[in-house]
């Protein structure tokens, strides 16, 4: 079973604004067009040829540019790419470089899952993982622990994880522990289904990024709390400081609980959000696992009403899981 996302490069904040087109240059009539060279028989003037094949390799070096940078920071920027033995040792020890870390972890994850026992030399290291205090790599962490369910370091870890102060974190560890077939996150898990609160995360004057019904991601700044006394500092005196209010877990904007321009104390619900749908599917595959006779009525609901805006998939997940549930009992009753 997958978990929530799966490991990636760490989310960027997703805007909230439509995207303009870039402002299209004026053209000086007085400055001569380079490529029109491109566009004229060069027979016809010599000193056309010389620049033709000027402009001809300013465009193959401007191709190849865009063909060379991207890749660059592809490699750079990618999880995907195979990292031999030496390298993958050096990725998981550089503390300097936590995506060095997070990609190291996400090769071992992928070579558990193709059977290959030799990254269990560096399953001491991955544990000791679980205490650090970069979220994003708790989050691949938590994913990377479920690969290996014959692994009691890694199920004893995920344990200890699931008091993680970071509700994705939480999450992600309760999905992998239903790949042991352990029911510890099972609270988690029927939290998923529940809308999700965004607090303040300091005192200050409020001003809303997303508007009602946004959608948005984990990380996102949904709003922004100006500190102090009419945003005017701790004191009410000197610039601006600002504190952005993020979203703890994806979803969309159902309800903003205190308007736009009040003020806030540290703690206060700002926003309600509606489950995510990601978050949805998963914990409907997880109920399949390790649902209880009491997750029925819920499930039941949702096959019946299913949600709006969701695909018929989600509502067919539920029953599939509610049936499971029931063949369950009928077994253990009989």
């Amino acid at each position: 079973m997958s978990s929530d996302p799966q490991p990636q490069n760490p989310p960027a904040p997703a805007s909230l604004e439509d995207v303009a087109p870039p402002p299209t240059l004026p053209v000086d009539a007085a400055e001569p067009d380079p490529l029109q060279a491109l566009r004229q028989d060069p027979r016809q003037d010599p000193r056309q040829e010389k620049t033709r094949k000027r402009v001809a390799m300013y465009l193959a070096l401007v191709a190849a540019a865009f063909v060379i940078v991207p890749f660059l920071f592809w490699r750079g920027a990618w999880f995907g790419r195979a990292l031999p033995d030496a390298e993958l040792e050096q990725y998981l020890n550089d503390k300097d470089q936590p995506r060095h870390i997070q990609h190291a972890l996400v090769q071992i994850g992928e070579r558990i899952e193709r059977g290959d026992k030799s990254v269990e030399q560096w399953y001491p290291t991955v544990v000791l993982l679980t205490d650090s205090p970069m979220q994003e790599l708790r989050v691949t962490l938590a994913w990377v622990l479920g690969t290996d369910q014959k692994s009691e370091a890694f199920h004893k870890a995920l344990l200890h994880m699931l008091q993680d102060r970071d509700l994705l974190v939480r999450r992600n560890v309760a999905l992998s522990l239903v790949r042991f077939q352990d029911a510890a996150g099972r609270d988690e898990i029927l939290a998923m289904f529940r809308p999700t609160v965004v607090r303040s995360p300091a005192a200050g004057t409020v001003r809303y990024r997303a508007k009602m019904e946004s959608r948005v991601d984990n990380g996102t700044a949904v709003a922004r709390i100006e500190l102090g006394p009419n945003g005017q500092g701790p004191d009410g005196q000197g610039q601006n400081k600002l504190v952005d209010a993020r979203t703890p877990v994806p979803g969309t904007v159902l309800e903003i609980k205190i308007p736009d321009g009040s003020t806030v104390s540290e703690g206060d619900e700002l926003m309600v959000l509606s489950p995510g749908e990601m978050h949805l599917w998963e914990a409907l595959r997880a109920l399949v696992i390790i649902g209880q006779p009491e997750d029925l009525e819920l499930l039941t609901q949702f096959e019946r009403f299913g949600s709006a805006g969701l695909p018929e998939k989600y509502r067919q997940q539920a029953q599939s899981a509610a049936n499971e549930i029931r063949r369950r009992s009928e077994s253990i009753s009989k």
